[in-house]
């Protein structure tokens, strides 16, 4: 077992999140995470957040679409790419939520038992 949660799975759980908000955006969940940690002093890698994208794609929960970035057809040329569920990908990622949550929870005791046992 691992010591810590991967960075993968974390950024993977905070997509699945932004995406069930209708925020599926790979460029805006990426400046939405480094607005949400900035506090923290945590960036993640932009290499990192299209990699989770990718894998939760591979998995089949998620699916890209391609739409304009604006609203006129006429005069936005710009295709950004869209995430969404896959029919059976709503449930996969709750599971998946729920698989790192125990993770999660497991490395929130270690750092408060190590807070404890040393300051």
């Amino acid at each position: 077992m691992a010591f810590m949660i991967a960075q993968r799975a974390f950024i993977k759980v905070h997509l699945i999140t932004m995406i069930e908000k209708h925020q599926g955006y790979g460029y805006r969940m990426l400046e939405s995470m480094k607005e949400d940690f900035a506090d923290l002093g945590y960036v993640p890698p932009v290499s990192e957040i299209y990699r989770a994208l990718h894998d939760l794609v591979q998995e089949g929960v998620l699916y890209r679409t391609k739409q304009l970035k604006g609203n006129d057809p006429t005069t936005d040329f710009q295709e950004i790419i869209i995430y969404q569920f896959t029919d059976a990908g709503y449930e996969k990622a709750e599971l998946y939520k729920k698989q790192v949550k125990i993770d999660l929870d497991r490395c929130i005791a270690i750092l408060k038992k190590a807070v404890r046992d040393n300051y």
